[in-house]
């Protein structure tokens, strides 16, 4: 079956796999010899180091072959990282302990010697395991280095993420000294991630603006065609106190209304909620698809008037108009996406997520 067949395939995997780490712990038919910096020596193949690492290779055509053995260097990490590395190329595998203690180590090895599935891994690891507010500065210097770009941007991330403690480490102050170009860079970073999160709210606050006034827009319509509760048009029968409205701004409306029939100042440019109320009387004209039959006051006054209007400010009530549109358009879109996840079935919201 096909199940056996891929069970067959994975077993076989894992057998081949074995036998490449058995070839690197025996040394079996070894013909290199790699010597580290404390002297150490690990026993290895020419044809392995050299078909997963184009610089080992070039190491081993230019080695000097002693006994049979070619004999190449790698220093300036501790040996023990250097047999971790060569046991990756082998078969990929490594300890959990050794990656935690050697993964800055092998990431070095991984860039220098051009692997590049090992340099993916040490990434994985030092973001799992590793990284913390007293080392992330050190790290983000060497993923620069070692032209890790995933590492260096989850390093900066964690620094603007926590700055105020970041910049009290000594890390911080070391790099400060050091590599004062790379102190400005992370401010300026910084300073627009502050400046985007700021637009980003200020978007989110107009965007809530533009949906309330949409809301009332539909309140204004439901209590003028409709009535509601204790207010409505004369030809139509009240619903009392006691009934729930559906819509959220009609009772904020409600007294809007209340007050501007009885205002004193009930002109344009009278008291500060009669203004509002002729602004919301306008805004919903524009809206208005049927101005010969809407139910709310003023609606043609507003639409014949829209022709003795400037340019400017004709321009300023389109793009208020399309604003509340689109506003309403979002929400509505999200809610059906919303609706349509709580009543999908759990089989298909599975195979969704898959």
């Amino acid at each position: 079956s096909r199940n056996a067949k891929k069970a067959r395939r994975v077993h076989g995997s894992e057998e081949v796999e074995d036998c490449w780490n058995r070839l690197f712990l025996e040394g079996y038919q070894a013909d290199v010899r790699v010597s580290t910096g404390d002297g150490s020596q690990i026993l290895s193949h020419s044809c392995i180091l050299g078909i997963r690492s184009p610089v080992l290779r070039s190491m081993l055509e230019e080695a000097r072959i002693e006994h049979g053995f070619r004999n190449i260097l790698i220093s300036g990490v501790p040996s023990e990282a250097v047999r971790v590395f060569i046991r990756f190329l082998y078969s990929s595998r490594f300890e959990q302990g050794e990656m935690k203690k050697y993964a800055l180590h092998l990431l070095v090895l991984s860039h220098v010697f051009s692997v590049q599935s090992l340099k993916i891994v040490c990434t994985d690891q030092l973001e799992r395991f590793f990284l913390a507010p007293d080392n992330v500065v050190d790290v983000l210097q060497l993923a620069r280095l070692c032209d890790a770009p995933r590492l260096s941007l989850i390093c900066t991330r964690m620094i603007v993420g926590d700055f105020k403690t970041i910049s009290l480490s000594e890390g911080w102050k070391v790099m400060r000294r050091a590599n004062p170009s790379l102190e400005q860079e992370l401010l300026e970073f910084l300073v627009e991630v502050d400046t985007r999160r700021q637009e980003r709210a200020k978007r989110m606050e107009e965007k809530k603006v533009y949906l309330q006034l949409y809301e009332a827009m539909e309140a204004l319509v439901h209590i003028c065609r409709d009535g509601c509760r204790t207010i409505g048009p004369w030809d139509q029968k009240l619903k009392g106190s006691q009934v729930v409205c559906k819509f959220p701004a009609c009772k904020g409306i409600e007294l809007l209304v209340r007050h501007f029939s009885a205002c004193k100042k009930r002109v344009p440019r009278g008291c500060a909620n009669c203004k509002r109320m002729w602004q919301l009387l306008e805004l919903h004209s524009r809206m208005c698809s049927t101005p010969d039959t809407c139910r709310v006051p003023l609606c043609r006054h507003f639409k014949d008037k829209i022709w003795h209007r400037s340019k400017k400010e004709e321009i300023k009530w389109n793009i208020l108009v399309c604003k509340v549109l689109e506003s309403n358009a979002t929400s509505t879109s999200i809610l059906k996406m919303r609706k349509t996840s709580s009543l999908m079935p759990n089989e298909t919201w599975h195979i969704v997520q898959q």
